[in-house]
């Protein structure tokens, strides 16, 4: 175990480097993206030794899982991110323990979460999930749909609307790899335009991390990269 974590911690600068240089190699400080560690499958003991390097925000898929894990790690400052398909039954818990969602597709979701928010806590920093490649297989509203639904989120009094997160269908090479990140970004920066406050691009993952960084990712989601081949979920 001690030498997977040494590994670990090899890998989780690794990909800090590889963030900085994407930065630099295109005109973007390091400081402006941020690395959301995608620790789905992971046990607690291995994100409790990426939060000795001093990583802080993760990323979770599955929700009872994501809980068990919360719980166990409850003394450490960490900040949870729930990045998976989000069903409307499930809206409460996710409310109640994350900090951000990334996945918000429909106002049916939004709605129910900003409801579900608890007083006590922020408001909930939510992402929209757009299907920016337009796959039948993926989740996410379209583009045509996003303006009335970025409205509409932004303004329930529970939530705070970030931004937009987006997984592109697969491509070869960095320029096909930026061309989707491109579509997001000018949406975003065209919901900006009329006058909504958005600040986040959550996209790229381990293989198309410099094409997101290229075209303005605030925050990339990597997994494999730091931890390795996924378990096998039970």
């Amino acid at each position: 175990m001690t030498h997977n974590l040494d590994n670990l911690h090899a890998r989780l600068a690794a990909v800090h480097a590889a963030i900085a240089a994407a930065a630099a190699r295109h005109q973007r400080p390091a400081a402006a993206v941020a690395l959301l560690a995608v620790s789905k499958t992971q046990p607690a003991a291995t994100i409790r030794a990426a939060a000795a390097t001093g990583q802080r925000r993760f990323g979770e898929n599955y929700l009872q899982e994501a809980l068990a894990k919360m719980a166990e790690l409850g003394d450490l400052d960490l900040e949870w991110h729930f990045i998976g398909p989000l069903q409307s039954n499930k809206t409460r818990p996710v409310a109640e323990h994350f900090a951000w969602v990334h996945s918000v597709d429909r106002l049916k979701l939004a709605e129910r979460l900003s409801a579900q928010r608890p007083a006590a806590l922020p408001p909930l920093n939510v992402c929209l999930q757009v299907n920016i490649s337009a796959e039948a297989s993926k989740s996410g509203c379209s583009l045509a749909e996003l303006p009335a639904l970025a409205r509409a989120v932004a303004a329930l009094p529970r939530l705070r609307l970030r931004g937009l997160m987006a997984i592109p269908a697969p491509a070869e090479g960095l320029e096909q790899q930026r061309q989707p990140f491109r579509r997001l970004r000018e949406a975003l920066e065209q919901l900006n335009a009329a006058g909504l406050q958005l600040d986040t691009l959550s996209m790229g993952m381990s293989d198309d991390l410099e094409a997101a960084v290229a075209e303005g990712a605030t925050l990339v989601r990597v997994g494999s990269a730091i931890f390795g081949a996924r378990p096998v979920r039970q």
